[in-house]
């Protein structure tokens, strides 16, 4: 097994990095040991380094499943930056000459670092084609998508655990900047991680200003947010910034708003065509745009160090997805600030969006189709039987294999596990999995409206969200400025952070955060519920799980 001074050697000779920080080196090592390694670095923090490295000292390519073509072409351009091996992209704007030669140089070993979206792995022939290879490691970028998004969002997220099996699970390397303990464990749940370990540093950006502007009317909210941006990019050399939208339509709006106030203003949204995409990220990283108003489908893989605001014209689906995006303020220490706009309505946009009405229809058919196959079948061979579009076929699979209605092997075929259930009771299992998720969902949002909400220290309550304890208040939030925030006397012990737990009505649950007067617990069926310390103890109705 190489040393750490091979590790340090090949990341000065190789990338130029003299210096390694102290939880790169641990998760290199656990990598390097044939560990599977699940680690959480903010961005900045050398999370591409983890497998980037320990690639040089193994023998076979590394595979990089990254969401974003754009962001895998940023990685690529790192790689070749440095004396590292060649690394390169598999993906669907390639045509038939460029992939070949891209083939070529995996096979012949001229590349070692082979980055693919997941939805390229959900075809079996180039999976069989990596297998062939030996792959030596198996990285999984952005890993929060297997858990923040689900099946709602990036099925083949979920289909990835399979590929891996088939590749004869190398080591897996799963990156993320941002991961609550829960999403953690579903992360590493989802993707089959054995026996892994973790490396998690700590989640506070002290530089970051947190403040939340609390509004009833819709209109007064809007004006609010395009006087802010507006103020915030008058002064010379003050920097950019990003403005969050929850939809499409409104990123347009403040977008033409903006622009007419001054700024150097573009939108960015999913449903432009990619060239535009790609110039709006290109623009504002060479610095030509003062302000993105974007969607949440802008910012992964944005590593720029003057952002100076990140302002929100309407809520997140989560506080993992707020945190995301307001870490990318502020990278280079300087004080940044993070802004809410806040209406209490806008809530029921969010729960909206976020618990769509599963397709009961296409998991009934799904469900029929295999059952009548009676054998393990492929995803791709289903597109005959069922009807419908591949991202809701693979939704169906998804919600069908949460609730045990198929299993999955190692080849990633699909057997319906008991032929004497109905495809009826098959879609009532999936659409009670579905009710759980959006259960969870709900809950989400409703730590979201706490944060919105909490009259104490904003930033002890993100941390605590994150199971990390701030010993005071940070004195760097809105609510430190106006003096609500107070220190408070420490919490009962009775039911530490990250405690397993049992409720009557709510089962099994682990305690995310304590507080003198309250804790948060996320039970498995029914999410996130905020209980009062005092109603606990009066009505004993929390037990340690060992005791139920």
């Amino acid at each position: 097994m190489p040393s750490v001074e091979d590790i340090r050697r090949v990341a000065e000779e190789r990338f130029g990095w003299a210096l390694l920080r102290e939880e790169q080196v641990e998760a290199m090592e656990h990598v390097l040991a044939g560990q599977d390694v699940l680690a959480v670095l903010p961005t900045g923090a050398g999370k591409s380094a983890i497998y980037q490295v320990p690639a040089v000292l193994l023998a076979g390519p590394t595979l990089v499943v990254s969401p974003l073509i754009a962001l895998q072409h940023d990685q690529i351009d790192g790689i070749e930056d440095s004396r590292a091996p060649d690394a390169v992209a598999l993906n669907s704007t390639q045509n038939a000459a460029e992939r070949r030669e891209a083939w070529d140089t995996v096979r012949d070993g001229r590349a070692e670092y082979v980055f693919l979206s997941p939805e390229q792995l959900a075809n079996d022939d180039l999976v069989a084609e990596l297998a062939d290879l030996g792959v030596s490691l198996f990285v999984v970028d952005e890993a929060h998508c297997v858990s923040a998004w689900g099946h709602d969002f990036r099925p083949d997220y979920l289909r990835l655990a399979p590929v891996v099996e088939r590749l004869g699970h190398p080591p897996v390397v799963a990156l993320t900047a941002t991961a609550s303990l829960p999403v953690r464990r579903d992360i590493a749940g989802r993707l089959g991680l054995r026996d892994h370990r973790e490396v998690v540093t700590s989640f506070d950006r002290p530089n970051l200003h947190l403040g939340v502007e609390r509004f009833t009317d819709d209109a007064e909210k809007r004006a609010a947010v395009v006087a802010r941006v507006t103020a915030l990019t008058a002064e010379p050399g003050t920097g950019c910034g990003l403005v969050y939208t929850a939809s499409r339509r409104d990123a347009e709006r403040y977008a033409e708003k903006l622009t007419g106030a001054g700024p150097r203003v573009a939108s960015y949204h999913a449903g432009l065509a990619a060239g535009e995409r790609e110039r709006v990220h290109q623009e504002f990283l060479a610095g030509d745009l003062d302000v993105v108003v974007a969607t949440s489908a802008f910012g992964m893989g944005i590593d720029k160090p003057d952002v100076r605001f990140v302002v929100h014209a309407s809520v997140q689906d989560s506080i993992d997805s707020y945190y995301q995006q307001i870490g990318r303020a502020g990278r280079d220490g300087d004080p940044a600030a993070a802004t809410l706009f806040y209406r209490p309505e806008d809530l029921a946009l969010q729960n909206f969006l976020t618990t769509g009405k599963p397709p009961r229809d296409t998991v009934e058919a799904v469900a029929r189709a295999l059952r009548e196959l009676g054998e393990p079948t492929r995803p791709a061979e289903l597109a005959d039987r069922v009807d419908a579009a591949p991202a809701r076929r693979t939704r169906a699979i998804n919600l069908l294999e949460q609730a045990d209605v198929l299993t999955v092997d190692t080849e990633g075929r699909l057997t319906y596990a008991d032929p004497r259930r109905t495809p009826e009771q098959a879609a009532d299992a999936a659409m009670e999995s579905a009710e759980q998720h959006q259960r969870l969902a709900r809950s989400r949002l409703d730590m979201v409206r706490g944060y919105a909400e909490t009259t104490g220290c904003r930033r002890q309550y993100l941390l605590g969200y994150f199971g990390e304890e701030l010993d005071g208040p940070c004195g760097n939030c809105d609510t430190c400025a106006a003096g609500t925030a107070r220190p408070q006397p420490p919490g009962s012990d009775e039911f530490p952070r990250d405690s397993s737990v049992h409720h009557a009505e709510w089962g099994h649950g682990v305690v995310i955060s304590v507080e003198p007067d309250r804790l948060t617990v996320l039970f498995d069926e029914n999410g996130y519920r905020t209980l009062s310390v005092d109603a606990v103890h009066r009505n004993n109705l929390l037990t340690a799980a060992d005791e139920s």
